[in-house]
């Protein structure tokens, strides 16, 4: 019997390298969703934590502040969890873009923390017993502080990384539809180019000029969170990124 004959292909991948990347696809696309429920909740409970002056000063509970908080902590592990879920599917072909969008994610976190750094100290002040106006002028310091957190966190950097940085892997790999990563494409440069207009007050942050531009992103990552949850990554497409990846790991 020829030994030879019975090993893997040095150009095919590992055996069960094809149910490990539509496992991590899938685990991906979940994630994606929880990263949608976590984000429009947390800003639901948020509430008159961020749009109220006088909370602050007033006896409102801030039970939904709190939860708020916890949700964007669900959200910052499952941004966290996306990245590091589609890094071993796209590390073979784009090793540079594929760190990169780790990075990004990170750095997309990271201003989703300073945001509810932002949200507690208002809780905290809430708690406070002075009844002191400067301690709404401080609170209101630190809503700034969140609005500007989401303007440049998930309104500025999920655009580079998430949008283009991802859109043109998956465009390039094709693991899912080029139609569908196109909205990546496109929805990614529009997000970032509205986050640099609001911060030059061309229009208000949650303005429906801002809502407009945003939509093809929203798109983008429901449509990718469905797409890897229901069908997972392309077969031809897999085969070929396992077939990278298997190589990229020899030659190191």
């Amino acid at each position: 019997m020829d030994i030879a004959a019975t090993l893997p292909s040095p150009t095919s991948p590992a055996p069960g390298a094809d149910a490990q990347h539509q496992r991590r696809a899938r685990i991906a696309g979940v994630l994606f969703l929880v990263t949608f429920v976590s984000a429009i909740a947390g800003a639901q409970l948020y509430g008159a934590a961020l749009t109220d002056p006088d909370f602050v000063l007033g006896d409102a509970s801030d039970t939904g502040p709190l939860l708020g908080a916890v949700c964007e902590l669900i959200l910052i592990a499952a941004n966290i969890g996306t990245a590091l879920t589609l890094f071993p599917l796209l590390r073979g072909r784009f090793p540079a873009l594929s760190l990169g969008y780790v990075a990004a994610r990170l750095v997309e976190c990271g201003f989703i923390a300073v945001g509810i750094l932002s949200v507690l100290t208002v809780v905290s002040l809430h708690r406070s017993p002075a009844d002191d106006p400067a301690t709404a002028v401080t609170a209101g310091a630190f809503v700034a502080l969140h609005d500007w957190t989401f303007l440049l966190g998930p309104g500025f950097v999920v655009g580079l990384g998430n949008g283009l940085l991802l859109g043109w892997m998956m465009y390039r790999s094709r693991l899912v539809p080029r139609w569908m990563a196109w909205c990546g494409l496109i929805g990614g440069p529009l997000v970032a180019l509205s986050g640099i207009a609001v911060l030059f007050g061309a229009y208000g942050q949650f303005s429906p000029v801002s809502a407009v531009l945003t939509l093809p992103e929203i798109v983008w990552e429901g449509a990718l969170g469905v797409w890897l949850v229901v069908k997972g990554v392309r077969p031809r497409a897999q085969e070929d990124t396992g077939r990278l990846t298997t190589s990229h790991g020899r030659q190191r």
